[in-house]
């Protein structure tokens, strides 16, 4: 099979973001002919509906154009308040829109996330997967990843040895995925 361009976003904007060095450490795991290509979020004016019958702004477009261009896309995400961040939640709908040209839509996803609590990310999973089912994403069901920050989990830029068969495992699921839905 030819090579795969799997999209990364990740929901922080944060310098230092948990779920960025995460992101980044995960990708370390993927085959040599999966192209991890991480996604900018932070220069996305906030969508308003007015703008759909107008040309995109050009972060706008450049976001459009890569998630068009994915064969699946990863999605790593904190959890604010109980829920995805907002920025996150805007990059879906300004790649989402106008009505009917959703460029999500049909592409293979999986969400994963990093916390510094005990459940991880599980309620910004969970209201993810529901807006994500709803662009039309075929979701990875399993395994889920749930993971929280502590020292040993990522190691020099790499996931570190106690989590590192989970994580494989969990990005070899992520690549089988996309495989699948390339068929």
């Amino acid at each position: 099979m030819s090579q795969l361009n799997l999209a990364v976003v990740v929901g922080s904007l944060r310098k230092e973001s948990f779920n960025r060095q995460f992101a980044e450490a995960l990708v370390k795991l993927l085959p040599a002919d999966v192209k991890p290509h991480f996604i900018r979020i932070d220069d996305l004016p906030l969508y308003n509906q007015d703008s759909d019958g107008a040309p995109p702004v050009p972060a706008v477009k450049r976001l459009r154009d890569e998630v068009a261009a994915a064969h699946g896309v990863l999605f790593v995400t904190p959890e604010y308040n109980r829920s995805m961040p907002g920025v996150l939640k805007n990059a879906i709908d300004q790649a989402s829109r106008p009505w009917g040209q959703s460029k999500w839509a049909g592409k293979p996803a999986a969400v994963c996330g990093m916390s510094v609590g005990a459940i991880g990310t599980s309620m910004a999973q969970a209201h993810l997967r529901n807006v994500l089912a709803y662009l039309d994403m075929p979701l990875l069901g399993q395994p889920e990843m749930y993971f929280q920050w502590k020292e040993g989990v990522i190691v020099n830029g790499a996931i570190g040895p106690a989590s590192h068969d989970l994580a494989q495992k969990f990005m070899n699921a992520v690549v089988a995925w996309m495989r699948r839905h390339q068929a």
